[in-house]
């Protein structure tokens, strides 16, 4: 076992631009290269995932970088799989760094007879052999019960936050949209810190995937309206919130959206929307058209994802990345 234990990131194929660009801020922070362990993840022509660590890793502080985006089964199962190598490569300890938690969306029984995939995936992740678990926004909370390890759950509202007031000169007409009851929670701890007011789109569905009406609680005339959410799926319920926002007298809508996963017709419909921007942040590799769309912008999260590891790494806190004082110097001269 080496003296000094190091930190050390393995990424999975699910976003490894976002692992490269945490490698090379732990770079930065360090003063010395952090690199990307060599290792190949790929498929055989069945679809069954191999996985080749190339680097000695015993007694290493292992840190799997690995989404469970689109396509979810593939990266879900690489993640497992990279986990059970590294533990019978005798790593010291295996933490999961998870920027977007699939299946975080199946996280109760809505109806009779189905599942609560959340929980099982928890159950596998900690099977594999992972000892901890960091992620970023995850769609309800009450997830992080569902695993018997720890789990630092990061919130993307800070870099929200820091952007608001770099990309808004005066924020005295600016109101924060909930685009439905369950997300006012997130809603409110963005509006707290840009000191603005809270406003709520209350909507109902007919049957999922369809809105049937949507109401505004609260006034938003004259106001330039940002709606806070955690996920961008087909992007219908944000474009049918931002023409309703229109339609009460809103100036202009904004949206600041954590995880983009931005599937089917999304980004047609944001490019031809009422909406000015939408601001995601690089939890999901943003697809080329994502990248291409005029009205589409995306937040780094590697500075902030990097300082936990480090702070993992040393036994220090994570909560400390909560607040905007904290996360400020990190973000300096990038948003």
């Amino acid at each position: 076992m080496p003296t000094v234990i190091e930190p050390k990131i393995i990424s999975g194929n699910a976003n490894r631009p976002l692992a490269e660009a945490v490698a090379r801020r732990m770079s930065l922070y360090r003063g010395m290269s952090v690199k990307l362990v060599d290792a190949r993840v790929e498929q055989f022509n069945d679809q069954e995932i191999f996985v080749e660590v190339f680097e000695n890793v015993r007694g290493e502080d292992m840190f799997i970088m690995q989404s469970t985006s689109n396509p979810a089964n593939d990266n879900l199962m690489e993640l497992l799989i990279m986990a059970d190598a590294l533990r019978r490569s005798s790593a010291a300890r295996i933490t999961a760094v998870i920027p977007y938690f699939g299946y975080a969306r199946q996280d109760r029984r809505t109806k009779a007879r189905t599942p609560i995939t959340a929980k099982l995936v928890a159950n596998m992740i900690a099977e594999a052999g992972i000892e901890r678990v960091l992620t970023m926004d995850l769609h309800a909370a009450q997830i992080q019960g569902f695993f018997d390890i720890p789990v630092d759950n990061l919130y993307a509202s800070p870099i929200f936050a820091l952007d608001i007031k770099n990309q808004f000169e005066d924020l005295s007409d600016v109101m924060v949209i909930s685009p439905d009851v369950g997300g006012v929670a997130r809603a409110r701890e963005l509006a707290k810190r840009i000191e603005a007011p809270l406003s709520i789109v209350d909507k109902r569905r007919e049957k999922p995937g369809e809105v049937a009406e949507m109401t505004v609680i609260g006034s938003v005339e004259g106001k330039r309206c940002i709606i806070v959410d955690d996920m961008c799926d087909t992007a219908g319920t944000l474009c049918k919130a931002a023409e309703v926002l229109m339609e009460h007298g809103a100036t202009e809508v904004h949206a600041y959206i954590s995880h983009g996963v931005m599937s089917g017709p999304a980004v047609e419909r944001i490019t031809n929307s009422v909406m000015k921007s939408l601001v995601l942040t690089d939890s999901i590799q943003p697809s080329a058209a994502v990248a291409a769309a005029p009205n589409i912008r995306i937040l780094p999260t590697a500075p902030m994802l990097a300082q936990a590891i480090l702070n993992i790494w040393n036994g220090t806190s994570v909560s400390s990345l909560f607040e905007t004082g904290t996360l400020g110097p990190i973000y300096e001269g990038i948003l």
